[in-house]
């Protein structure tokens, strides 16, 4: 948070919240937070509905009131239509995401929080390289449309075994509604190499996480 100087006094932030550790985890931190630093910042949960048959609105609907923090729920109907061979991982976020910065837009928030942690990061990376042929990553801090939405990562540096962990002894509503494509994603794929890489280098993905950071330009082509 202070190394990318992530919020600011007046802030108001939209946290994009699906249901999952992740996003609920980030919601309960900066939540949390607000007790403590030295500036006042709104929170919003939003939550995208894209029709998927699940429980999450309603759950997440009543976990806000007993977190005490605004939400709004925005339905998608985007899969009128469509067939499971429609959907792929590319699709799927790119209107999860665009129906959350209209939204974060209509509702006035500075800042759009997104739940993805060092893992996510580590696993952008090698997705990247491996099938886009690009050195790039996840920025913590990143500007979009000439700085109209700010998107900040707060628990960039933090291990999902860490989020799991928290989960656990918050006792966040149960997950009941998982992605039709998440056996087979290209991620999914990514997450199982990094793990066979631990056996040998168990700070594999530290040393991924830090590489962008650490270029030698000298012998780049």
């Amino acid at each position: 948070m202070v190394d990318y100087q992530m919020l600011a006094d007046g802030d108001k932030v939209c946290v994009a919240v699906s249901g999952g550790k992740d996003s609920l985890t980030l919601l309960r931190v900066l939540n949390d937070r607000r007790k403590f630093v030295p500036i006042k910042y709104e929170l919003l949960a939003v939550h995208i509905d894209l029709g998927y048959p699940c429980q999450h609105p309603k759950i997440l609907a009543e976990y806000f009131k007993k977190l005490g923090v605004n939400y709004h729920i925005e339905k998608v109907d985007i899969l009128k239509g469509k067939t499971r061979k429609d959907i792929s991982c590319f699709w799927c976020a790119w209107n999860r995401r665009k129906a959350l910065f209209e939204t974060a837009n209509r509702f006035g928030c500075t800042k759009v929080a997104l739940g993805h942690h060092k893992d996510d990061i580590v696993e952008t990376i090698l997705l990247n390289l491996f099938f886009q042929g690009e050195i790039s990553a996840m920025s913590p801090k990143q500007e979009l449309f000439k700085g109209k939405i700010v998107i900040i990562r707060p628990l960039a540096y933090v291990d999902e075994d860490m989020i799991k962990r928290f989960a656990r002894e918050a006792d966040f509503p149960h997950e009941k509604c998982a992605c039709p494509n998440s056996i087979t994603s290209q991620r999914t794929k990514i997450s199982q190499i990094i793990s066979q890489l631990k056996r040998v280098c168990p700070e594999v993905k530290t040393n991924i996480f830090k590489s962008v950071k650490r270029i030698k330009k000298d012998y780049l082509l």
